[in-house]
């Protein structure tokens, strides 16, 4: 029996090693990144679980992207594949791997910090940036 990718479950895991990112964050990752696509820098139309991001982050992403000179889109599942995470100790690091109209996977990232609150997990947009 083959078993599909989409089918397996990654965990979260606080492991300071560098993993894949978990199944439970891809659904809200996608709409930050939905967001970006549609140049709402600030996620001014709010998303659960992710923390209010300030004018001068979005500024600074709005900027990046626009100097980038790409197309920012919807994440496809081949993301998953090489964007990775790690916990630091006190909260997780999250690089994802952006993807744009004209290139594909770009070598734009997405960098997000992912806080354990006890009760649930919250999302910072920190930056997107070439690393």
């Amino acid at each position: 029996m083959q078993i599909n990718d989409k089918d397996v479950v990654i965990a979260v895991v606080k492991n300071e090693e560098q993993g894949p990112i978990p199944s439970a964050w891809r659904s809200v990752i996608r709409h930050i990144v939905d967001a970006l696509a549609h140049h709402d820098y600030q996620l001014a139309g709010g998303i659960p679980g992710v923390a209010p991001v300030s004018a001068n982050t979005g500024m600074q992403i709005q900027g990046y992207i626009e100097r980038y000179g790409e197309t920012v889109v919807p994440l496809p599942d081949e993301t998953w594949e090489t964007s990775v995470c790690i916990w630091t100790g006190h909260h997780w690091d999250v690089m994802i791997d952006l993807w744009t109209a004209q290139e594909g996977c770009s070598d734009l990232v997405l960098a997000l910090e992912v806080h354990d609150t006890g009760d649930d997990v919250v999302f910072y947009l920190h930056m997107v940036y070439v690393p």
